[in-house]
């Protein structure tokens, strides 16, 4: 599309994608040929945790741009060692700390138990989560599990954590074991505060194969848009998206908000092209990445974004809590800064 309308500041934009199945290995052969045999400029939206994770010594020794990761691991923050790579989401361990205060600060007798996925992924939520609910976290938690990726089913796990007489649940999970949770609760009659993070909060992935009368009274927080939630049929921004999809990328699942979170982050990624102007150098880049102005996603709640003029961890800095009610999250609360 941008190509289409002249490119950024007259340069037209080349765009190498490959795949890595999600495989480190894979990740680090891929990154090599960009870097030492295509040369790019910078690498943007690589996906996935463990897969960045494989790159970040390698990209930051060799002074390549290494951006707007599709992962929310707080580590990708940590601009002194790896000062050429950025985040793009709000961080997990910023998220899980937003839960943990609001626990902590609203409600009474709580006793909490935690399901979370056994790799950074769930442990930046947990580690948030526990700096949230200060020094009384050993005291509310009375039991915390975790599930690998490969297992097939948490049943197992949730029996145990409702076993534990815990009044709040808190699942640091992706979609699948999210979905699964939410079902097997409804099974056992248990009814928890259950509060569910972002990344596995979508409507058409998790909530509705789970079942969304189950999913009634859950907490999440929200930074972008569900094309899925009915509250957003009618916002311009969700039409124009919809209309980007129908017209550049038709095969795509509008359905699915990773296709959203891939849009937002390609805008992103032009909106620092443009601030570059005629200094396209990598320093340059990472010098705006680090200073993003003006920029508006069409598919971002509109109190969440960028701070202009600011030292840019992450992009996107803020959040809103929210509850599902059968049909749509509905934000209650004020909105809430990751940092």
């Amino acid at each position: 599309m941008i190509n289409e309308q002249g490119g950024v500041n007259g340069r037209k934009i080349k765009l190498i994608s490959l795949d890595d199945g999600y495989s480190p290995p894979k990740t680090v052969e891929h990154h090599r040929r960009l870097v030492e045999s295509d040369e790019v400029l910078g690498v943007v939206g690589t996906m996935g945790t463990p897969t960045n994770s494989a790159i970040v010594k390698y990209m930051n020794a060799k002074a390549v741009p290494h951006i707007f990761l599709a992962s929310g691991a707080s580590k990708w923050g940590d601009f002194r060692s790896s000062p050429w790579t950025m985040g793009w989401y709000p961080t997990y361990r910023s998220e899980g700390m937003i839960y943990g205060t609001y626990i902590r600060e609203t409600m009474r007798d709580a006793k909490i138990a935690i399901l979370s996925q056994n790799d950074d992924y769930g442990k930046d939520f947990v580690a948030g989560f526990k700096a949230g609910l200060g020094e009384a976290a050993d005291k509310l938690i009375v039991k915390e599990l975790t599930y690998e990726v490969s297992e097939p089913t948490i049943d197992s796990q949730i029996v145990t954590l409702k076993a534990s007489g815990a009044n709040i649940l808190f699942s640091a999970s992706t979609a699948k074991a999210a979905a699964q949770t939410i079902k097997k609760v409804a099974e056992l009659d248990w009814h928890p505060a259950h509060f569910l993070v972002q990344n596995a909060n979508s409507i058409s992935t998790v909530l509705t194969p789970a079942g969304l009368d189950h999913s009634v009274g859950l907490i999440s927080t929200a930074y972008i848009k569900d094309p899925v939630d009915p509250q957003f049929a009618d916002d311009d921004g969700m039409k124009w998206f919809l209309a980007f999809m129908k017209k550049y990328y038709p095969d795509g699942d509008v359905k699915d908000p990773q296709n959203e979170i891939g849009v937002s982050i390609a805008a992103t990624f032009v909106q620092i092209l443009k601030q570059c102007g005629n200094d396209l150098t990598r320093e340059n880049l990472m010098k705006q990445a680090n200073s993003i102005t003006n920029l508006e996603l069409h598919y971002c709640c509109r109190e969440s974004g960028s701070t202009p003029g600011s030292r840019t961890i992450t992009p996107i800095e803020q959040f809103q809590l929210v509850k599902f009610d059968g049909k749509t999250w509905t934000r209650f609360g004020n909105v809430l800064t990751s940092n």
